[in-house]
């Protein structure tokens, strides 16, 4: 590592190697998960249980034998999960910017508060914000990492 870069900045370091669940632990999800959605179905007198079962068998059956085998599966999986991270969170974060804290601020300017006191005040000596109680000495800030 080279020094003074922090090792997320580094070439090659990021989001392009994403680790995922292992193999059989995928295996055994998607067995579980076929094997509810056919007992929903059987108990709604629907007529694709015994496929379903049929599924979650097969991927239950691979998962405890043969994991490996649904390696290509699992890394599909994981592409798609990506995808929608990056479709969602973008939209997710707007709805809550501008749901949440763009009303709370202007509220918060109807009645004039300051959180950060970006106010500017000339009679002021300085804009020092003096603690009470002083926080913690300075000599136990010297070895923070």
């Amino acid at each position: 590592m080279s020094k003074g870069v922090h090792h997320e900045f580094q070439a090659g370091a990021g989001h392009d190697e994403h680790e995922g669940s292992s193999d059989r632990s995928f295996g055994l999800v998607f067995a579980a998960v076929f094997a509810l959605i056919g007992l929903y179905n059987a108990w709604h007198a629907g007529r694709a249980w015994p496929w379903l079962g049929l599924i979650s068998a097969g991927f239950l059956a691979l998962a405890l034998v043969r994991p490996a085998v649904l390696a290509p599966l699992n890394k599909l999986w994981m592409k798609v999960g990506l995808l929608l991270a990056a479709i969602v969170n973008p939209i997710m974060l707007g709805i809550l910017f501008f749901l949440v804290f763009t009303p709370m601020a202007f509220v918060a300017r109807l009645v004039g508060k300051d959180f950060l006191r970006l106010k500017r005040q000339p009679e002021a000596k300085s804009y020092w914000i003096v603690r009470d109680p002083p926080g913690p000495e300075p000599v136990s800030m010297k070895d923070q990492f």
